[in-house]
Parts: C-alpha cells; structure tokens; sequence
C-alpha cells in the first residue's frame, strides 16, 4: 500500500485537508483509507454502550458488527502503543493510505500552516515534509507550497509523489 501523510501543528488545517483529499482522490476512482494519530485519549465508544461494558469488563478486544459497517477496538492495557507500521499491517490493502498526524514518522508527507496558529514551520527541520499548504506564502523554501484550500493540486501532487 502506498502511504503519504499530512502533518502539522494543532489547529492547522489537518483534519479539513485529509477529508478533503479522501473526497478528492476518490472522485478520481482511487480507494483511499486514513491513519489518525492522536496524543491523547481518543474515545470512540460511548458509555452505556454494550461495546463500552465489554471493554469496561476487562475484553483486550471488542469487535462491533452490524449491516453497515464494523470496528476493532484493542485496549492496550499499559501495553505500549503499536508502531504506525503495524497498525498499517491491520487494514485492508487499497490504493492510498493517507495518515494524519505521525510528524516523526519516515513517510513522505504535507505539512499545513495557518499564519494564526503561531507556530514555525516543521518542514525546514523535517526531510520527510516534501510539501506545504498554508494560508500565506513562505519563501526561501526547498519544497513546494500550494494555497491550503487548493485540494486539487495538492492531490495531483501526492498522487504523482506515489506514483498513481
């Protein structure tokens, strides 16, 4: 499978750029699935939920199935947390894999800048950034920046980066 990342400091544009390519690179015939890293406590059941009770109980996995659609939940129980590589290994193979988050990671990747977040680019100091997409232009960089909002040219860009 091939994999390319969008990265980014919080509040940055991330997560609208992600589910803009998904929608993007689909229209254009190509099956996309996405990788979310997050640093803190993701919940993604909720309480009362039998899902939730079996988890709650103690059950290392709690697998939900219904006619339209199912999920895999793994407690890690004070285990440490699987590296991005064998979470990749777990989903099913498809054209694109696009990962969000995992700014240390070795993929290639997008990083997206908002002048209004305050923060200093990542891709000076990082040789996995190939491009950037902001909201203000930065000059003086080694890699390509687009509009944040030009979805298109970004998805033409990863595509050729990946080679479909």
């Amino acid at each position: 499978m091939r994999v390319y990342g969008v990265t980014g400091w919080k509040n940055t544009g991330k997560t609208g750029l992600v589910e803009r390519l998904v929608t993007e690179i689909s229209a254009r015939g190509f099956s996309v699935s996405t990788l979310k890293h997050a640093h803190h406590a993701t919940e993604i059941d909720q309480p009362g939920r039998d899902s939730y009770r079996h988890r709650e109980a103690g059950a290392q996995e709690v697998l939900v199935a219904s006619p339209n659609r199912w999920a895999l939940m793994h407690e890690l129980r004070g285990t440490d947390e699987p590296p991005m590589e064998e979470l990749l290994a777990k989903m099913s193979p498809v054209d694109l894999v696009i990962i969000e988050g995992y700014k240390r990671g070795p993929h290639p990747k997008v990083e997206t800048h908002r002048t209004q977040a305050g923060r200093d680019l990542l891709a000076p100091e990082n040789p996995t950034i190939r491009a950037v997409a902001s909201d203000s232009a930065h000059d003086g960089l080694s890699v390509p920046v687009f509009d944040l909002d030009d979805t298109s040219a970004i998805a033409d860009f990863i595509l050729a980066e990946v080679g479909l």
